[in-house]
């Protein structure tokens, strides 16, 4: 399957059989709660929030506990209770324009959420936004490693019953994009974070001009053709 050149200034076609979602900041957008949460945390500690803030986006939160919170601190207690703090706000989260048409447009069957979050946090999260979770879902314990290591894409892809190389990811933040382009999967970059466009990645602001059909394969799988 060829992959097109890296594009923002006119209509690409992605041809896939599976796609891959991260949740903050690709489908959700909880950034108000995400900075009041590490806002806190950084003045409890006298750490630097806006570096905090930079370095946390897309990673598992515990990892962030580990490296910024001071010697001796209890990471498991602070972990969860950031955790707690997440999943008691939910005022001001939305869905990004069009996603909830997109998610509505794919078999459910060829799509997957791979978050950083736990999935409590991403039931609540996606329930608060108004977008129905997909059947398959990679959150924070079923992984090992996080992102940017590529084991929670690989994993839903497996789930899904696709090679990499079939599968498009949507993601906003540096760690989730490392993590796809590790897995060797086409990137769709959402939003103007993420650095610079590579091969086999493209930029959207958001999904209100993002189409896609789907039919199905003579395997019984789905061949997805979407157009950002």
């Amino acid at each position: 399957m060829s992959h097109p050149a890296a594009t923002t200034s006119q209509s690409s076609v992605l041809t896939v059989r599976a796609v891959l979602f991260d949740m903050d900041g690709t489908l959700v957008d909880s950034t108000a709660i995400v900075e009041q949460v590490w806002l806190e945390f950084a003045e409890r500690y006298g750490l630097d929030f806006n570096e905090i803030l930079r370095n946390s986006h897309g990673v598992q939160a515990r990892d962030t506990v580990r490296r910024y919170a001071p010697a001796g601190a209890d990471f498991e207690a602070l972990t969860a209770e950031l955790g707690e703090m997440e999943r008691s706000r939910t005022d001001g989260v939305i869905a990004l324009p069009g996603a909830e048409a997109l998610l509505a447009g794919l078999p459910d069957g060829a799509i997957a959420l791979v978050t950083s979050a736990d999935r409590i946090l991403a039931d609540i999260r996606m329930q608060a936004a108004g977008l129905t979770m997909p059947s398959t879902t990679v959150t924070a314990e079923s992984v090992t490693r996080g992102k940017p290591h590529p084991e929670g894409y690989l994993k839903a892809a497996a789930l899904l019953g696709a090679d990499p190389a079939d599968v498009v990811v949507f993601e906003d933040a540096p760690a989730g994009i490392a993590a796809a382009r590790a897995a060797g999967m086409r990137t769709v970059v959402v939003g103007d974070s993420g650095g610079e466009l590579e091969p086999g990645m493209w930029r959207i602001p958001d999904y209100s001009a993002v189409t896609v059909t789907a039919v199905k394969d003579h395997d019984g799988g789905h061949l997805l053709t979407l157009t950002l």
